[in-house]
């Protein structure tokens, strides 16, 4: 069983990972069948693993991105991430297809469980009203 030092280690690393664009390296800090229960991605499929995908998806869609720690609280198998994310519509996103070329920059948070020495599972909240004003998008319509 892993510490809450060493979870939030974990996290840290994720977290430069993703700011490094390093996604090689996901497989070090999400277990393969990781489940993402918020859906980083409108339409990700519901399987273990799919967020390697989205993942990628998003870094490419708000490139540069970057996360910024702003606390870091574990305990047990869990650690909580209040996050100040940033980035730029640079790409295609399921939610945008094409760029706007604006930036946001909008907190968020993420509760991690971290089983084995990965994150096995990711629940977030964020300001999404905020980002897809600050980047132009449309709300998406329930139909």
């Amino acid at each position: 069983m892993s510490t809450t030092s060493e979870n939030k280690e974990l996290v840290t690393g994720f977290f430069a990972a993703l700011n490094h664009l390093r996604l090689a390296d996901l497989g070090d800090y999400l277990a393969a069948d990781v489940v993402d229960h918020n859906k980083v991605i409108h339409g990700e499929p519901d399987e273990p693993g799919a967020a390697f995908a989205a993942i990628a998806t998003q870094l490419s869609a708000l490139a540069p991105y970057h996360a910024r720690i702003d606390e870091l609280v574990a305990e047990g198998d869990k650690v909580v991430a209040r996050i100040t994310q940033s980035g730029v519509s640079s790409g295609a996103h399921p939610r945008m297809p094409v760029p706007t070329g604006r930036s946001f920059e909008n907190e968020a948070i993420f509760v991690f469980t971290v089983t084995a020495g990965r994150i096995s599972e990711i629940r977030g909240v964020s300001d999404r009203l905020g980002l897809f004003l600050q980047l132009g998008w449309d709300w998406p319509t329930v139909g």
